[in-house]
C-alpha cells in the first residue's frame, strides 16, 4: 500500500482517539500564538487547468494596464519581502 492510500484512509477515521490527539496538537499550537489556515488552491492537476491559466495569462498581456499591474504587483512583493532597491 502507498504512503497516500493508507493517508486517504486515515483522513476518514474519526475516532475519539485521532479527534484528542488532534485537539491536543492545535490546543499547542494555538499556545505558541499560532493560528489554524486551511487554504483551498487550484489543483493544478486537473483537467483544464492549464488552458485556463493560459486563457488568463493572455487577457493580462494584452491588457492595456499590465504596466501597470505588473508595477504594482513587483512594488507589493518587495515590500513583502522586504527587498526594495
Amino acid at each position: 500500500m502507498s504512503p497516500v492510500a493508507r493517508y486517504l484512509a486515515a483522513m476518514n477515521d474519526s475516532s475519539p482517539a485521532r479527534q484528542d490527539k488532534f485537539r491536543r496538537y492545535r490546543a499547542r499550537k494555538k499556545a505558541k500564538g499560532l493560528r489554524e489556515l486551511r487554504l483551498w488552491v487550484p489543483d493544478v492537476d486537473a483537467p483544464g487547468f492549464q488552458e485556463r491559466l493560459d486563457r488568463e495569462i493572455a487577457a493580462i498581456n494584452i491588457s492595456e494596464d499590465n504596466a501597470e499591474v505588473m508595477k504594482w504587483c513587483e512594488a507589493a512583493a518587495a515590500e513583502v519581502w522586504n527587498d526594495r532597491d
